[in-house]
């Protein structure tokens, strides 16, 4: 990045990634930073950022923002990510999810802005993972569909356009009200609490500080096309959680098997997902953290945290 060329729009700054984004980009000195998102800003770090409350789906006012602040790249994490609530409510999900990508993507074109857009492994349907980037999709569920439709709207919309595509997004962020798998177990077994854990999904977890690099990398690459950001471990939940607990030295005995099936989930939720990094490792420099090392982390930003 040159120095103060780069001005990057940031929506859904409010969001667990979002606000590690935030956090990561207000450290750099070549960035100029504009956050969005639809509440008041929730971040505990307020400097070093312009933030904006605004309805993305508020498409007038979307555009008055992109034509005030004037972003080289914008990077869009603001989406519906409940699979419950994307089923329950298709059409703020396809609002949220669909239209505001083909909004940005227009926009993008006609400015030439660099968008970088946050997809899911549940544009798969589980039964062939690891994927590469040009495996074949088949949403089992509303949200990996309204995600696979912004995709191919992105790539036809002839924009310059990174997608990185990403898996169970864990870490932690100073607003302690954004939870996660690994916090959530933490947080329960050192209360003494019994927890159920789904035993039979594969996932490769992605590390949020990976995953807010990944997104930094894309844009100062200017990457285009489809890209998949995860760790390069295969974990069942309940073995991630295992993890967890040893990490910690919590009770592994509170932690008991349970069935995707068991859950309502073996349907509508992809059993084994997983990618092959190689692309990303190769064209963004993307590097993963290893599991047992990103709880170091946690653990050391815990601390910091607490101070």
């Amino acid at each position: 990045m040159d120095k103060l060329s780069t001005r990057i729009l940031l929506t859904g700054s409010n969001g667990f990634l979002g606000q590690k984004l935030t956090d990561h980009l207000t450290e750099r000195k070549d960035v100029e930073l504009c956050c969005t998102s639809q509440s008041a800003n929730r971040n505990p770090n307020t400097s070093g950022y312009t933030f904006v409350e605004l309805d993305l789906r508020d498409g007038k006012q979307l555009e008055k923002l992109i034509h005030y602040f004037k972003p080289t790249h914008i990077i869009h994490t603001a989406a519906l990510t409940s699979v419950e609530i994307c089923e329950q409510d298709p059409e703020g999900c396809k609002a949220l999810n669909v239209d505001v990508v083909a909004h940005l993507a227009n926009i993008c074109q006609e400015d030439d802005i660099h968008l970088t857009f946050l997809s899911t492994d549940f544009v798969f349907d589980g039964q062939n993972g690891p994927y590469d980037e040009l495996a074949a999709t088949n949403p089992r569920n509303a949200y990996g569909q309204s995600k696979l439709d912004a995709e191919r709207i992105l790539l036809a919309s002839g924009c310059r356009a990174a997608i990185l595509r990403t898996i169970l997004v864990y870490g932690i962020i100073a607003d302690r009200r954004r939870s996660n798998l690994v916090l959530w177990a933490k947080g329960k077994l050192e209360e003494g609490e019994p927890i159920k854990v789904v035993s039979d999904q594969w996932r490769m977890p992605t590390f949020v500080d990976d995953l807010a690099n990944a997104c930094i990398l894309a844009v100062e690459r200017n990457a285009e096309g489809v890209f998949h950001i995860s760790s390069d471990q295969m974990l069942t939940i309940q073995e991630a959680v295992e993890q967890v607990a040893d990490y910690w030295q919590l009770d592994k005995t509170l932690i008991s098997s349970i069935t995707a099936k068991e859950i309502g989930q073996d349907k509508n939720r992809p059993q084994k997902t997983g990618f092959i990094l190689d692309k990303a490792k190769q064209e963004l420099g993307y590097q993963p953290t290893p599991f047992q090392a990103s709880l170091s982390a946690i653990d050391q930003q815990l601390k910091l945290f607490r101070k």
